[in-house]
């Protein structure tokens, strides 16, 4: 059954993570998922957000996530989908994509 909507959140930084160093910064990757999902599965129902982990958001879950990115327990660009996470470093989109059609989602023709 397809959720009415699912939000996609990036979390990275300006700065290039240390073991990431050939991949693209965290704000592209952001785009680039954004446009890459849009183009399959159409504009409706995924809510983008990109959150700075160095721009202390007040959100508990958040905060949760940036922790064990500051304290190099995962690696940004990290790609959380409601709650899950579904790529991290240099994200799949295959993965991503996977985890939208477990939510129901259909790719647009």
């Amino acid at each position: 059954m397809k959720k009415d909507s699912v939000q996609l959140i990036v979390y990275g930084a300006d700065q290039v993570c240390a073991s990431c160093v050939n991949s693209p910064g965290s704000k592209e990757t952001y785009e680039w998922l954004q446009a890459a999902i849009s183009r399959k599965y159409g504009e409706e129902g995924i809510h983008y957000k990109y959150i700075d982990i160095y721009s202390n958001p007040k959100n508990e879950e958040h905060q949760h996530y940036i922790q064990q990115l500051l304290d190099d327990e995962l690696f940004y660009p990290l790609v959380v989908l409601d709650g899950e996470i579904v790529g991290e470093g240099n994200p799949r989109l295959k993965t991503i994509y996977q985890a939208l059609d477990e939510k129901g989602f259909q790719p647009v023709s």
